[in-house]
């Protein structure tokens, strides 16, 4: 069920990438942050209710709401031309939150490529919460191509592991995906050479994670 979940993560994040790159209009990209919100919100209240004591499913259906109130978040603020601020604090709390589960991932449950996946994501929730809540709008193509990134290899690339069931929890591959993840990033802040704005100078689009 998780994994069903993680594929339209992808999904929603391709669609915001793009408009934070100016591609995507943002009141036509808000339709699928709803959606999938929804998904985000439904699916873990499915697991808890599914969860009974077991406290390993009920952290990891904790993990996803985070995202769904997320996608809700944004979604609705986009329609209503909200103010990002409320949106950016929220995705500092989600990036902090983030570092949690990787820690929980990587010492208890042991599965450390998402160990390395709640890391890509705490950092890009801190980036939303730069251009989102502190309005560091010299970030946001930076933002926008990471974005990208992490709609590709955080999130759909281990949906279709896990639902042909050949993803793999070892060392060898969170040590890879990490490796890859370092260069992605890396080369992203190297290509897209983020400053300062200058005085005078139009905004780039900014719209929600």
């Amino acid at each position: 069920m998780g994994s069903v979940g993680l594929l339209y993560v992808g999904a929603v994040l391709f669609v915001n990438a793009l408009m934070m790159l100016g591609r995507v209009e943002a009141r036509s990209a808000a339709l699928l942050n709803l959606f999938v919100g929804a998904l985000q919100v439904m699916l873990p209240t499915l697991l808890l209710v599914a969860a009974g004591d077991d406290l390993a499913a009920i952290t990891a259906a904790a993990g996803i709401y985070l995202f769904g109130f997320t996608y809700l978040y944004v979604g609705i603020g986009l329609l209503a031309g909200l103010d990002t601020t409320g949106a950016g604090w929220f995705s500092l709390f989600v990036a902090l939150a983030a570092l949690g589960f990787a820690a929980i991932n990587f010492l208890d449950v042991r599965d450390h490529p998402f160990g390395v996946i709640w890391l890509c994501w705490s950092f890009l929730w801190f980036l939303f919460f730069l251009v989102l809540g502190l309005k560091r709008e010299e970030l946001t193509r930076y933002t926008g191509w990471v974005t990208l990134a992490n709609a590709a290899g955080t999130t759909t690339l281990p949906a279709f592991l896990l639902l042909t069931d050949t993803y793999s929890t070892s060392a060898v591959f969170a040590a890879v995906l990490a490796g890859c993840a370092v260069a992605v990033l890396a080369g992203l802040w190297v290509l897209t050479r983020p400053g300062r704005v200058p005085a005078g100078a139009p905004p780039e689009p900014v719209a929600g994670p």
